[in-house]
């Protein structure tokens, strides 16, 4: 399938991705839009989106997201990139006036929430999957960087053990097109502010190993961030960190959005399928990396967390 395909006739089309858009959904759904804008040129092409993080200003036409808006306009078409429609914030509303839906996931919890349904879980990022229904010949070098984008903040700079062959590829197609890729690398994924590596000290010195030294956890706490003058954006990356300690088989770093709420990142090295996990608490992901929405006492969440995890290391 080429997604020009699916569109043909189509004279509105709204695209949109997750709350809290990671690299991959901000590089999907940017890349897509410029190439769309570029294929489609008399067709309306809007993008909903949560304000991407400043890292990603290098993106051409960034600014054209709409991150504020409470409309209920009609779409021929919208495009749900990187996520189900439960997690649009809310552009969900939109997406469920849409007169049709497609729906272009990696997550292995997605089943398909639209008229049409791409989902690969075997891709490393959405933005590979979108690679391969686009026209490579008419993709230019700002639609080349941005699934670029996409891909390396999927994939650790392709650390992960969702790379592929296929991964390096596109990656060598794209870079073929002359962009500063070892720039983009350092400035959108590894360059931290001052006050982004001081809430990651303070995450990694306050975590706790537990499970006989399997799992380890760490929390941020609203009066953390308000102390930092941190926002959620600037949380990325410590739970990679955590997962970097030796022996750890699974990792977790939360962070508190609201009372007795908190956002749940878990990652693992393979020996737990942390997307499983993840779907017991409404969330979903890989099985590697997936995330969740948890109510409750930070120590309650842990111990719920903990009862699952454990039941994966009592099956192995």
């Amino acid at each position: 399938m080429k997604i020009i395909d699916e569109l043909k006739g189509a004279k509105t089309i709204a695209i949109g991705g997750h709350v809290r858009p990671d690299g991959d959904c901000v590089g999907s759904v940017m890349g897509l839009y410029l190439y769309l804008r570029k294929e489609m040129p008399d067709t309306v092409i809007d993008v909903y989106l949560e304000r991407p993080a400043d890292i990603f200003k290098c993106i051409s036409h960034i600014d054209d997201i709409k991150s504020e808006f409470n409309n209920k306009d009609v779409y021929d078409i919208f495009i749900a990139l990187d996520t189900t429609p439960d997690r649009l914030g809310d552009a969900e509303a939109i997406y469920e006036n849409a007169r049709r839906k497609i729906n272009i996931d990696h997550h292995i919890s997605n089943p398909g929430c639209g008229d049409v349904n791409v989902v690969e879980p075997q891709r490393s990022s959405t933005a590979e999957l979108l690679y391969e229904l686009m026209d490579t010949e008419k993709i230019d070098v700002e639609i080349a960087k941005a699934i670029y984008i996409g891909i390396i903040h999927d994939t650790g700079v392709f650390r992960y053990s969702n790379v592929s062959p296929r991964t390096h590829q596109i990656a060598s197609e794209l870079i073929k097109f002359g962009f500063d890729y070892s720039a983009i690398n350092e400035e959108t994924y590894y360059e931290k502010t001052y006050l982004q590596t001081q809430i990651m000290g303070r995450a990694v010195l306050e975590s706790m190993r537990f499970l006989q030294g399997r799992c380890i956890v760490s929390v941020v706490t609203r009066r953390m961030m308000e102390f930092y003058q941190v926002t959620p954006k600037d949380l990325d990356g410590i739970v990679s960190q955590l997962q970097a300690v030796k022996g750890v088989d699974c990792a977790i770093f939360m962070y508190e959005t609201g009372t007795l709420e908190y956002k749940v990142s878990l990652r693992s090295n393979g020996k737990v399928d942390v997307s499983a996990v993840a779907v017991k608490f409404g969330g979903g992901g890989h099985v590697r990396a997936a995330g969740c929405i948890m109510n409750g006492t930070y120590h309650d969440n842990i111990n719920n967390l903990s009862i699952e995890i454990a039941e994966q290391f009592k099956n192995e």
